[in-house]
C-alpha cells in the first residue's frame, strides 16, 4: 500500500538540511530503485521554485510499504528526523485516485 509521509521542519532548518541531505537522498534512491517511490520533495518556505536562504518548511514522500508500522519505522529512521530538521512527521495511508 502507498503511504504519505508528511513532515514539518523546525524553524531555520536550512543548514541542518544541507548537512544531512546526501544521507536523506540515499534512502530515497533506495526506495526508487526498488520501484517503491511515487514522489518525494520539499516544500519551499516561500512561493518560489528555489527559495534560497528562506529554505524549506517541510517535505512530502509518497512510497509503498507493507504496513503503516513499516512506513512509520522508515520515516523515524530518516536522517532529517534524527538530525532535528523535522519537528513533526505524520504518516498515513494514501490511495492514488488520478491520473
Amino acid at each position: 500500500m502507498w503511504y504519505a509521509i508528511i513532515a514539518e521542519d523546525v524553524d531555520n532548518s536550512l543548514e541542518k538540511r544541507r548537512a544531512v541531505r546526501p544521507a536523506h537522498l540515499v534512502r530515497l534512491e533506495q526506495l526508487k530503485s526498488q520501484g517503491r517511490l511515487l514522489v518525494a520533495g520539499a516544500h519551499p518556505a516561500i512561493d518560489a521554485e528555489d527559495p534560497g536562504e528562506a529554505g524549506f518548511s517541510g517535505s512530502l514522500v509518497i512510497a509503498e510499504f507493507d504496513s503503516l508500522v513499516e512506513a512509520t519505522a522508515w520515516a523515524d529512521e530518516d536522517p532529517y528526523r534524527s538530525s532535528g530538521v523535522y519537528k513533526k512527521v505524520t504518516v498515513k495511508p494514501y490511495r492514488i485516485a488520478l491520473p
